[in-house]
């Protein structure tokens, strides 16, 4: 059960953090606003943001860490 629990929660962490990805390279985003029930649309938006928070971690490990370089498209 809680194997399940953990497993079910590093899931939407993982989807969060997608998102948050997706918008930062394409600039598209979950449209919150279109939720009507104002506690769900508070959900949402803090489930969102996490996988923000998530995002800017890994993105600033990555910058950080020899193990990673700069692709410079040309």
């Amino acid at each position: 059960m809680i194997g399940r629990l953990v497993h079910l929660t590093l899931d939407a962490a993982l989807v969060s953090t997608v998102l948050a990805g997706v918008r930062r390279s394409s600039g598209f985003t979950v449209e919150t606003e279109k939720i009507s029930d104002p506690t769900f649309r508070s959900v949402a938006d803090k489930y969102l943001g996490f996988g923000e928070t998530i995002f800017d971690m890994i993105q600033g490990t990555a910058v950080n860490s020899d193990y990673f370089k700069r692709d410079v498209r040309k």
